[in-house]
């Protein structure tokens, strides 16, 4: 079992050692080096054994060394170029074989190499494919014409290569024609997957227009009417002014699950239909809208509302600007129903690694019962949380209600 082990050890070696020898840039030339020593060698050894002796045996000699070194060779020099290389050899093969009657192996071997090269690289030169088939027609003509060869060496080597020349031209054209297949076989599939994957970005596109159209505009209806029941029906029993009141808790709160479903969804929305805007894909707020909900502050209670700001401004995480935007806006809202016609003060301290809100009203203080509220407060710590800061609420100094957070207030690049 060792023995087998290092046995199969070494084919592995050699194999590699193989393939990065044959992976050199100086592997072809070398190796066309050697087919051309090979046939010249051949060429003299068969020539001198000829009955051919004097100044006839040196020309004949001169002329097998150039006549080897031309049917080889010129693969070689224009290795980049196979049209060329494949036109070099063919006509030296055709003119050694026909005139001189004589062609060595190593040209044999040549010959067949650059017309599976011309082949196999038909794509990248029209017209390859003909010249190769055109190149590999004369050697069968040749043979078919030539039956005086008999048995000698010229006439088989005449017979193979008249067989070979074609099925090597062919079999370059057969792993072109391969390898375009696997380049459309991939370029197929890229599409498809970018259909697929367009397909699908569309549909998250509808799921995401239904769900803010149809279901969100149910479930705000829920919670305006809830609210408008509570507040437009005199005399309503506690209890059933606090079931109105958590109904409407409960409505906003799936509104805010909501926007978070469809903040998912519209980032494949808009890759889908590019270039398209609606007023269902608008960004989510942030610090800078807090102006236009302090405005809406005023309008809906009639009461004042104050923003204040300290400390260097900075662009935070867009979450953290989320998380701070609706604690604010509950906070609010909050205030309207536990103290109406209250002041509010809103606070915003930028710190180095910090922002601090703190909301506060000079109402009467914390709700008595220990229900009214709970579910915006809940849901003003979980914001809190999810950005990575804390909330904490109580009565405020002096009278009234404070919500105070603290909020991680990186920059947006650093995070």
């Amino acid at each position: 079992m060792a023995c087998m082990g290092t046995a199969s050890g070494r084919r592995a070696g050699w194999a590699g050692t193989g393939r990065r020898i044959a992976a050199s840039t100086h592997a072809p030339p070398a190796a066309v080096a050697l087919l051309g020593l090979a046939a010249v060698t051949e060429a003299l050894t068969r020539t001198a054994a000829t009955s051919v002796s004097g100044q006839a045996l040196e020309l004949s000699l001169l002329a097998a060394s150039i006549l080897a070194l031309a049917t080889t060779l010129p693969l070689g020099f224009f290795w980049a170029q196979p049209a060329t290389a494949a036109v070099a050899v063919s006509a030296a093969s055709l003119l050694s074989l026909g005139v001189f009657r004589m062609l060595t192996i190593a040209g044999l071997l040549v010959q067949l190499t650059v017309l599976y090269r011309l082949g196999r690289n038909g794509p990248q030169h029209p017209g390859a494919y003909l010249l190769a088939a055109g190149l590999a027609a004369p050697f069968l003509v040749l043979a078919l014409a030539s039956p005086h060869y008999g048995g000698s060496e010229e006439g088989i080597l005449t017979v193979l290569l008249a067989s070979l020349a074609p099925a090597a031209a062919l079999a370059g054209i057969a792993v072109a024609a391969r390898r375009e297949a696997l380049v459309h076989s991939a370029a197929r599939q890229v599409i498809a997957s970018t259909l697929l994957e367009h397909t699908a970005r569309g549909e998250r596109a509808r799921i995401a227009r239904e769900l803010h159209d149809v279901v969100a505009h149910h479930i705000s209806m829920i919670a305006v009417q809830a609210e408008t029941a509570r507040l437009a029906t005199p005399g309503m029993p506690a209890a059933g002014a606090q079931r109105l009141s958590e109904i409407g808790d409960t409505a906003r709160a799936g509104l805010t699950e909501m926007r978070r479903l469809l903040g998912v969804l519209r980032e494949d929305a808009q890759a889908a239909i590019p270039g398209q805007q609606s007023a269902d894909r608008q960004p989510q707020p942030g610090l800078r809208q807090l102006n236009e909900l302090l405005d809406g502050a005023r309008d809906s209670s009639g009461a004042s509302a104050r923003l204040i700001v300290s400390g260097p401004a900075a662009t935070l995480d867009p979450g953290v600007e989320l998380a701070a935007y609706r604690i604010i806006q509950e906070a609010l809202t909050n205030a309207r129903r536990h103290a109406p016609g209250a002041a509010i003060d809103v606070e915003l301290r930028y710190t180095d690694d910090t922002l601090r809100l703190r909301i506060r009203d000079n109402g009467p203080g914390p709700p008595a019962a220990p229900l009214a509220g709970s579910h915006g407060l809940s849901g003003m710590r979980e914001r809190a949380a999810g950005a990575g800061g804390a909330l904490r609420t109580g009565p405020a100094p002096g009278g009234g209600f404070l919500i105070e957070a603290s909020l991680p207030a990186k920059a947006e690049a650093d995070s």
